[in-house]
């Protein structure tokens, strides 16, 4: 491991000055990053060249720099060349002022890094200017991982201190409330009193269940809310289908707990699973109820939010990108296209009665596409039937098992095909997409490493 040549820290500024020589872009660029503190901004330059006007707070000083003008400055940036630059390095380092020579490393007292402002959270990413833009795409990844809301709960905290502090004696108790505060981004002053309230009295804060929608399989499908979730979650109860990989972006030290109801394998009654969330989150913990696709559909969510409603446990949901979406996003047939198709069904074929299969050929008659879950073991049969309640035999179908994965495999065909023989699909969930609209997908490319067409038996 490699040694650092600066010391990361932050620097108090409020009520002081921060002088910036220049006025170029450059100038800009640093009044623009120290316009987000409490410090006093003074600009000298004898032309200004850029337009400061979006920062009012800035004073101008569009002149020659004197030595006494850098006299007391908390910090010094000098952006560009001349004699007015060399003045204000010379002095700068006779008075003993943090100085930053913009684009210049070497000359260097400091290095301005790139910052996540969540006020007064701030997150500071450096490359010891070896690498600004390193830093910045670092800069990225972490804005996405902070709720916005998190600023205010930084401030709730420093209010609460004294009040915790009287309230909660034990080091390990006040660690616990924190912890508890700052996981919950859209908690007011009044619901931070009630924690903290909450946690005097029993010694721990209100459980709480996020339903979350993995996706359909593929880590960079999660959302960003799902991932900020499960870095907070204590338990993560997910079902079969979910990938390890998606179920180890929670906590290292977060309990993990298959419910396992894969086809023709329920290790968890749904009553086992509805029981199970509210317990976990009645002893105080947060709970991700992890499920593939989007939780409310066929996740069966309806029952489990019932369940939490009746317990009086609080709960919130975490959309995902529901295997219809992804199946269509691996074959790129538009699920509505204008003067084609003006809708789309989400629907299961697994015990669907005959009422459900005419309601289906008709919505398709009428131009809507359908996108069947559940029906890979009983896609020809479906198909007969959708003929039988009057639905074309030329109509496009297209079928993606895996869809979002690496592993993805498509089909294409006529439903006409799909009712005369049995599809020798790859292994894994499939999604059945019929409908005018799905002719219009790029089907070759998707089927490239597997075969095209139906497998008539």
């Amino acid at each position: 491991m490699g040694h650092l040549n600066t010391f990361p820290l932050s620097y108090k500024v409020r009520g002081k000055r921060i002088i910036i020589v220049g006025g170029d872009d450059e100038a800009l660029n640093k009044v623009r990053l120290v316009s987000k503190t409490t410090a006093s901004i003074e600009i000298y330059a004898r032309h200004l060249e850029a337009d400061f006007s979006a920062f009012p707070c800035a004073i101008l000083r569009e002149r020659a720099l004197r030595a006494e003008d850098i006299a007391g400055a908390a910090l010094v940036f000098v952006a560009g060349e001349g004699e007015d630059a060399d003045l204000a390095k010379t002095e700068a380092r006779r008075m003993g002022i943090p100085l930053n020579v913009v684009d210049v490393p070497a000359e260097c007292d400091f290095y301005t890094p790139s910052i996540v402002e969540r006020a007064p959270l701030t997150v500071a990413i450096s490359t010891e200017g070896d690498a600004p833009v390193l830093a910045r795409l670092v800069r990225a990844q972490i804005e996405a991982l902070l709720a916005p809301g998190i600023g205010k709960i930084a401030r709730l905290a420093g209010s609460l201190r004294h009040r915790v502090e009287s309230l909660l004696h034990d080091g390990a108790a006040r660690r616990r409330f924190y912890e508890d505060l700052v996981t919950r981004p859209g908690l007011d002053d009044d619901g931070a009193e009630q924690l903290l309230r909450s946690h005097a009295s029993h010694g721990a804060g209100q459980g709480v269940v996020w339903l979350i929608g993995a996706g359909p399989g593929a880590e960079d499908l999660l959302t960003l809310r799902a991932q900020r979730l499960l870095q907070q979650a204590d338990v993560i109860v997910h079902d079969q289908l979910v990938p390890t990989a998606v179920v180890e972006m929670g906590r290292r030290d977060a309990e993990q707990i298959c419910v396992g109801k894969a086809k023709g394998h329920h290790s968890f009654s749904q009553a086992q699973i509805n029981t199970l969330l509210v317990r976990l989150a009645g002893e105080g913990k947060r709970v991700a109820r992890l499920k593939s696709g989007d939780p409310m559909i066929f996740g069966r969510a309806g029952e489990e939010i019932a369940a939490l409603r009746k317990a009086g446990i609080a709960y919130a949901i975490v959309p995902g990108v529901s295997a219809a979406l992804a199946a269509a996003a691996d074959t790129a047939p538009p699920v509505t296209l204008r003067k084609l198709s003006s809708g789309f069904v989400i629907a299961t074929a697994h015990g669907a009665d005959d009422g459900d299969l005419a309601h289906w050929a008709a919505l398709a008659r009428s131009g809507l596409t359908l996108a069947l879950y559940m029906g890979k073991s009983i896609a020809a049969e479906t198909a007969l039937r959708l003929l039988a309640h009057g639905a074309a035999s030329d109509l496009p179908v297209g079928i993606v098992v895996n869809a979002g994965r690496s592993d993805s495999a498509s089909y294409s065909g006529v439903l006409g095909d799909l009712a005369r023989g049995a599809v020798d699909f790859a292994a894994g969930p499939a999604v059945i997409l019929v409908g005018r609209a799905v002719a219009h997908g790029d089907w070759s490319a998707a089927v490239a490493a597997t075969t095209r067409n139906f497998k008539v038996a």
